[in-house]
């Protein structure tokens, strides 16, 4: 595998890395080592490539998006593979939830490159002054390309993930410089590939990788970057912000979570805990949107708690190239590791451990059992903390507004949940929840919803059409008439 810098293929002066295959321990190809003067080649490639592509008519922008979207749909079930082998995402998830995903995602912004861009305005009429006769001005609001943009992408998902950066960037005019996770980069390549099939000019698209931070902190603190889109955790995001803010580079950043499910005693509880139990099995919980903080109203916490018990000792844990397979492997060892460690501090703060705790019994792999930690309380660092794998903690509470309280007791405020037979209930606590986004009966997501954080958990929205107006800048532009 090489680096692609200004539409070449080039060989990376760092040399390879091993990706390794989080089920088998094997690796699964070499990765490519950028060089810091790599970076910012990349980089300058993207800024000499910016004028010509910011000014193709949005047609062309759209048919490239377009037809790169046909090439990765005629490779999909390699894509998939490829996918499954770097992430350790079950064959299920890795067909549907990365690689198809990833494809809509292209396909949904090939569509957003004919959205209007201009929003007209209310005229001014002015009075005779110092500054000149009476006069009537006319105005627009424009959406024009912020530049060049790097997209840093997070290892859970290496198809939607930075299709959801790539595909908007490109259809509002802006080109690209990508950073993949040095865990799972492969899969960023192959997309590089079918975008170069699909006629994207040399430098639109650039894709750099390094096992270690080198590159990311480069590719960030180029001068000829003007934008950059991180997902990742709160504390790399706060690194990445200090950086820009030097700059004043435009940011977008979808940071951690700690997604609070609210219970209250009339809801659905088959509903809440199969809605809640995708923690423990979608990519084994490495996913920030997840319910992992289950706030229990009292008169239906033993039987939730019951309940969640149940969904986990039912999954199978296992090879994710089995279709039978529904909890897969975590990133790495290292990972594995700090995951087991949460649920023995919970142990030791006092949670119950329900379900969970052990190592699977399987020769090879990265995995952890699910695990359901109950009788927490606030204040335990399992309930506060992000712990990104397949733990569950459950917090009883007596009132809505001690609930409500707990809910917003967090850094975090991605998405929470609220499950009640009472609509009106669930929506007037979903309008107190200091939460981008808020789940009423659901952990579906609307993908043309705002995506996004307070808090910790991020700046910026995405998703939609959100995601056009975070790569564009607004331009005011006023005339006399």
């Amino acid at each position: 595998m090489r680096l692609f810098i200004g539409g070449e293929w080039a060989e990376p002066e760092g040399g390879h890395y091993e990706v390794v295959d989080p089920a088998t321990e094997k690796a699964v190809g070499l990765a490519p080592e950028a060089s810091r003067r790599q970076v910012h080649e990349a980089a300058a490639a993207a800024r000499a490539a910016f004028a010509g592509w910011s000014a193709t008519r949005p047609e062309e922008r759209a048919a490239v998006l377009d037809r790169a979207a046909d090439i990765m749909a005629r490779d999909a079930e390699a894509h998939a593979r490829l996918a499954r082998a770097e992430s350790g995402a079950t064959a299920g998830t890795a067909r549907a939830m990365q690689v198809g995903v990833g494809i809509a995602r292209f396909r949904r912004y090939a569509r957003g490159a004919l959205e209007p861009v201009e929003r007209p305005l209310p005229p001014q009429i002015s009075g005779a002054g110092p500054m000149g006769p009476a006069s009537v001005l006319g105005a627009v609001a424009v959406r024009r390309p912020v530049g060049v943009v790097t997209c840093v992408t997070s290892y859970n998902n290496p198809w939607a993930n930075p299709a959801g950066k790539i595909a908007p960037a490109l259809a509002m005019g802006n080109t690209v410089v990508v950073k993949p996770a040095p865990q799972d980069p492969l899969s960023v390549y192959a997309m590089a590939r079918a975008l170069q099939e699909a006629g994207v000019p040399p430098g639109v698209v650039n894709v750099v990788s390094g096992s270690g931070a080198e590159a990311g902190e480069e590719a960030v603190d180029s001068p000829d970057v003007d934008m950059v889109s991180f997902t990742g955790s709160t504390a790399v995001g706060r690194r990445i912000g200090e950086v820009c803010g030097r700059e004043l580079k435009r940011q977008l950043m979808e940071l951690g979570g700690k997604g609070a499910a609210l219970v209250f005693d009339d809801a659905d509880l088959g509903a809440a805990v199969r809605g809640i139990g995708t923690t423990f099995s979608f990519y084994s919980g490495q996913i920030c949107t997840a319910p992992t903080r289950v706030l229990a109203q009292r008169g239906v916490y033993e039987r939730l708690v019951e309940g969640l018990a149940g969904y986990a000792r039912r999954l199978t844990v296992g090879d994710p190239a089995d279709p039978g397979t529904v909890v897969g492997p975590v990133i790495s060892a290292a990972h594995r590791d700090r995951v087991e460690g949460y649920v023995e501090l919970g142990r030791e703060e006092g949670a119950r451990v329900v379900v969970g705790g052990e190592r699977p019994a399987l020769d090879r792999g990265f995995y952890v059992a699910p695990a359901l930690l109950a009788d927490c309380t606030g204040g335990m660092r399992v309930v506060r903390e992000e712990i990104f794998g397949p733990v569950v903690v459950v917090v009883p509470f007596g009132d809505e507004e001690e609930g409500v309280a707990l809910a917003n007791d967090t850094d975090y405020g991605l998405i929470d949940y609220v499950w009640s037979a009472d609509v009106a209930r669930a929506f007037r606590v979903a309008g107190r929840l200091r939460a981008g986004g808020v789940g009423v009966n659901t952990i579906g997501r609307n993908m043309e919803a705002p995506f996004g954080g307070f808090k910790k958990s991020g700046v910026g929205r995405d998703c939609g059409s959100w995601a056009l107006h975070a790569y564009s800048e607004t331009q005011a532009v006023v005339w006399p008439g």
